[in-house]
């Protein structure tokens, strides 16, 4: 069992499961959309995913906090700089308009990570305003850049499916931030600090609303069947949401929603 979850949590703090998310999430915009399956889109998002993670997470513990480096850290940061050169691979076998527009994702990840502007902290610390930062940089990496890269044009469509899926990851956040309440910051003022755990899980409850009518427009009765599906189960991971939770209830299963839905729709 030691080892399972050494397996289990190296899995997780090396952002791989994160950036399966971020995958699956392409994956579905491919569906969406009807793109046929572009390998150096999808990898390219995969890759830069534990990049940009590993570095939000690990910069401020190696650059700031010269905390010691273990083992498994080690092996992280070698995770790290094999995929630095595999989305440098991929960058390359992108339309120029996609790489573009990806280095202005990696400017806001950038942003959120170090103090650019002098006597400020970095974005991340910003009150308020993690949740939006984050929730625009996965509908930027998982939407934007596949419909880009793919030359389809902006249509009323393609903004529906962006508020959706930005809605998804804000939803997804408010879970993460509830179980969070106890370590974060006061400062940073998130969600649950600013209204409550109570509020913070009814505004989730609204926001799915929403999300799944919005599908109505442009989904095939199949796929709203899973967005259905979808709906019940991240209502019944709010509804469940509290700070005493284990950290994988986030990390693990609430991570892997955008798993489940790209594979329900792969296989159904």
């Amino acid at each position: 069992m030691k080892l399972l979850k050494s397996i289990l949590d190296f899995y997780l703090n090396s952002s791989i499961h994160v950036a399966l998310s971020c995958y699956a999430l392409v994956r579905v915009t491919f569906h969406v959309f009807h793109i046929q399956y572009d390998e150096p889109m999808a990898l390219f998002v995969f890759f830069g995913t534990i990049v940009g993670y590993n570095f939000v997470k690990y910069d401020a513990l190696v650059r700031i906090q010269k905390k010691p480096i273990g083992l498994q850290l080690k092996i992280i940061a070698v995770l790290s700089f094999l995929s630095v050169i595999l989305v440098g691979y991929y960058f390359f076998q992108l339309q120029r308009i996609t790489q573009i527009v990806s280095f202005g994702i990696f400017a806001i990840t950038a942003l959120y990570t170090l103090p650019f502007f002098p006597n400020r902290k970095n974005a991340r610390n910003w009150a308020g305003i993690k949740i939006y930062i984050v929730a625009l940089c996965w509908v930027g990496a998982t939407l934007v850049l596949p419909v880009i890269n793919a030359e389809i044009p902006f249509t009323a469509n393609f903004f529906i499916k962006c508020i959706q899926r930005f809605v998804l990851v804000f939803v997804l956040i408010l879970v993460f931030e509830i179980l969070d309440l106890a370590n974060d910051d006061p400062h940073l003022k998130t969600v649950p600090q600013t209204i409550g755990v109570r509020k913070t899980k009814i505004l989730g409850f609204i926001l799915l609303i929403p999300f799944w009518i919005v599908g109505i427009l442009s989904f095939t009765f199949h796929d709203l069947m899973i967005n259905l599906i979808m709906v019940i189960m991240l209502m019944l991971f709010i509804a469940f949401a509290n700070p005493n939770r284990s950290k994988y209830y986030t990390s693990f299963w609430v991570e892997s929603v955008p798993v489940f839905w790209w594979l329900m729709i792969a296989l159904f």
